[in-house]
């Protein structure tokens, strides 16, 4: 199966601790016969909202994978007991035979280049909104038509200008008879919304975005 993974390790953390837990993934992923198809450091970001213990900032590294489900496990474990990592996230993205379909489709959030250019990145960049800004996804919703549907695409929670224009000033999920989105897509744009906050990346409590 593919997956793919974020950290987010502490901004203040030695190039050590980052290597360590950047070798958590890697290492585990080989460890049960997998292998590494994208390898990107997204940089460091301000939360959208700042975590329980007071954190503000975070260094996030992103790593799409092939594996067997049992590697997760240890993952998870592993990634828990590191005093570097503070969030991590793991989400099945497809089977074997949609690898090469899923590699090409990987954009970097900071960014909008594709996986062919992305890959094996080191640093992450900074980039503008991609698929139209706010006012153009909330025509849709006025004419009561799915945005997604009609731009052929879909929310990602590792890019919350996709999907933070559904969250309202008071960090209420707008509701299909608002958004003009189709039942599939405004349970994806959900599902977006609660890994994105999970990382950070979007406020509980407004729509702020991480930047």
């Amino acid at each position: 199966m593919i997956y793919e993974t974020a950290i987010v390790v502490k901004p203040d953390a030695t190039e050590e601790a980052v290597a360590s837990a950047k070798n958590i993934i890697t290492e585990t992923v080989k460890e049960f016969g997998g292998e590494i198809l994208v390898s990107d450091a997204w940089g460091v970001k301000t939360f959208a909202q700042a975590f329980e213990s007071g954190l503000r900032k975070g260094n996030f590294f992103y790593f799409m994978y092939q594996s067997k489900g049992t590697a997760n496990m240890e993952l998870e474990r592993k990634l828990r007991i590191n005093e570097g990592v503070v969030r991590s996230i793991i989400v099945k993205l497809g089977d074997d035979s949609q690898k090469d379909e899923i590699v090409k489709n990987y954009k970097n959030p900071n960014h909008t280049q594709s996986a062919a250019a992305s890959a094996n990145i080191e640093e992450g960049d900074e980039g503008g909104d991609e698929g139209g800004g706010d006012k153009e996804k909330r025509m849709y919703s006025k004419r009561k038509s799915c945005y997604f549907s009609a731009m052929k695409t879909s929310p990602d929670w590792k890019d919350p200008k996709s999907y933070g224009w559904l969250v309202n000033e008071f960090g209420k999920i707008s509701p299909a008879r608002i958004t003009g989105l189709t039942p599939k897509f405004q349970r994806k744009a959900c599902d977006a919304i609660k890994r994105g906050r999970a990382m950070g990346l979007i406020s509980y409590t407004s729509g702020d975005i991480a930047r």
